[in-house]
C-alpha cells in the first residue's frame, strides 16, 4: 500500500525519490477491518516513532495521504502469510534511516518479503544525505520491483472490497 504523505518528511522523500509516493506499508486483513503495518515518524500524539499498525482508514485520511496506490506482490498465500508475520515481528521497532536497530517503511516491507524468501529484486540508492549518508529503498525503486504489479483503481477498490 503506497500512499503520497503530506507531512514535511514526505516531501523530503518525493524530492529525493522523484516518484509519486512517499510512504509504504503492507495491507493486513479483510474487508471492513483492513489495516495497515508499516515504519513511520509518530502520527499521533503521545505514540513513538517506529513500526505500528493503523485502520487503512487512518492511514489513507486527508490529512495523511495525498493519493495512494495497492500494489500485488506475486507470491504464494504461505509465503504471503510468512511476509505478514516477519513484518509483525518488528512491532515497536524504533523508525530509523541510518542506525541499527531500525527500520523504514520500504525497509520494512522488504526485508518481511525476504524473510519469507521472496527477493523483490530491487535497487538501494546510495544517498549523500546531512547526517544520515548511506543506501537506501526509496518507494520509486520498491515500486520497480517486477515482482509488485499494481492494481488499477477499479481492481483495487474491488480488492479491498473482497474476502481475503
Amino acid at each position: 500500500m503506497f500512499r503520497e504523505g503530506t507531512a514535511g518528511v514526505s516531501v523530503a522523500v518525493l524530492s529525493v525519490d522523484g516518484g509519486p509516493y512517499s510512504h509504504v506499508g503492507m495491507l493486513l486483513g479483510e474487508p471492513g477491518q483492513w489495516q495497515v503495518i508499516h515504519a513511520t515518524p509518530a502520527e499521533l500524539p503521545g505514540r513513538a516513532d517506529g513500526v505500528v499498525i493503523d485502520t487503512l482508514d487512518f492511514y489513507l485520511a486527508p490529512e495523511r495521504a495525498v493519493q495512494h496506490a495497492i500494489y500485488h506482490v506475486q507470491a504464494d498465500d504461505t509465503a504471503r502469510a510468512a511476509a505478514v508475520r516477519a513484518a509483525h515481528a518488528r512491532l515497536g521497532e524504533p523508525f530509523r534511516l541510518a542506525e541499527p536497530g531500525g527500520a523504514y517503511c520500504t525497509e520494512l516491507v522488504w526485508s518481511a518479503w525476504q524473510s519469507a524468501g521472496v527477493d523483490l529484486d530491487v535497487t538501494f540508492t546510495p544517498l549523500a544525505l546531512p547526517l544520515i549518508p548511506g543506501r537506501y529503498l526509496l518507494p520509486r525503486d520498491l515500486a520497480a520491483s517486477a515482482r509488485l504489479q499494481v492494481l488499477p483503481a477499479p481492481q483495487a477498490q474491488a480488492h479491498l472490497a473482497m474476502t481475503p
